[in-house]
């Protein structure tokens, strides 16, 4: 067997076993931090390991040290691509989707005539398969962010909908009571009673949605881009046999996707700190 193979299985075996070893230690935010850290970058060397040992061509999976060296010598591509996609397309198209879907979902819960007719309409428009609404939003609205940014608004509303209007019934009806002998108006028991219970239900909402924007971004791409952007960078390069490139796009991708995701974590640990959710 392949010396490189030896010891990456080697490798696999010392780190699994410190991991076991890690775990068992009594957790704080040290080991809470380094524990998938540690896991990570045993799955790089390993993989970095294996492709050498089994001399995988770079056409089919090029080894971490390659992706990482083409990384660093793309910056301002990755840069142009991430502000073209990420900022201008997915970011717009988040806030426009999730901002509606809010005031939609209110008028919801206020009209309930709405409730009866729109949500329907709502689960099937959320089944859609964006392989075949992205063409249509490139014809729309050209070729481009705002056609991206349109997609994103289609796969970010609906969800968010239904996650706010679940959110709205959530307040207790002994609490709902309580407002309503105190003569309360509708908005004010919006305001004080109804949107602050509704608030894990809004972040769950938001949080599910940036995953999905970025996605319906890079996916909305692929039919149409100027020559900038993360989904027009994978579909070129890979027409390029350049995997390098595209495995950079995609880690772009990856940490981009995860700190947005960490940015509005933290932003419902610091609004629902009262929940018992978020209590340690």
């Amino acid at each position: 067997m392949n010396t490189l193979v030896v010891g990456a299985l080697t490798f696999w075996a010392m780190a699994w076993w410190f991991n076991v070893r890690l775990s068992k230690l009594p957790q704080n935010r040290l080991t809470a931090l380094l524990q998938p850290l540690l896991f990570g970058a045993t799955l790089l060397v390993l993989w970095e390991l294996l492709v050498r040992g089994f001399q995988v061509s770079p056409v089919l999976l090029p080894p971490p040290s390659a992706i990482g060296s083409r990384f660093a010598s793309s910056l301002p591509i990755l840069w142009t691509d991430l502000v073209q996609t990420f900022f201008k397309g997915a970011l717009t198209g988040y806030v426009i989707g999730c901002g509606s879907a809010i005031l939609v979902a209110v008028a919801v819960d206020r009209l309930p005539f709405l409730r009866r007719g729109l949500l329907p309409v709502g689960n099937f428009a959320s089944a859609l398969p964006i392989i075949g609404m992205a063409p249509i939003m490139v014809m729309w609205f050209g070729f481009d962010w705002q056609s991206k940014a349109a997609v994103v608004v289609l796969m970010c509303f609906f969800p968010m909908l239904v996650n706010t209007v679940q959110g709205l019934l959530a307040a207790d009806h002994l609490q709902r009571d309580l407002l309503h002998t105190y003569a309360a108006s509708y908005w004010q028991s919006l305001f004080k009673l109804r949107l602050p219970a509704a608030s894990p239900f809004l972040f769950n909402g938001l949080k599910i949605c940036t995953t999905l924007a970025l996605i319906g971004a890079i996916v909305a791409e692929f039919f149409g881009s100027p020559t900038a952007g993360m989904g027009f960078r994978i579909s070129t390069e890979v027409g390029r046999l350049q995997l390098d490139m595209v495995w950079a796009e995609i880690a772009v991708a990856a940490l981009v996707g995860s700190a947005f995701y960490g940015l509005v974590a933290l932003a419902e640990r610091a609004a629902t700190f009262w929940h018992p959710s978020q209590r340690r």
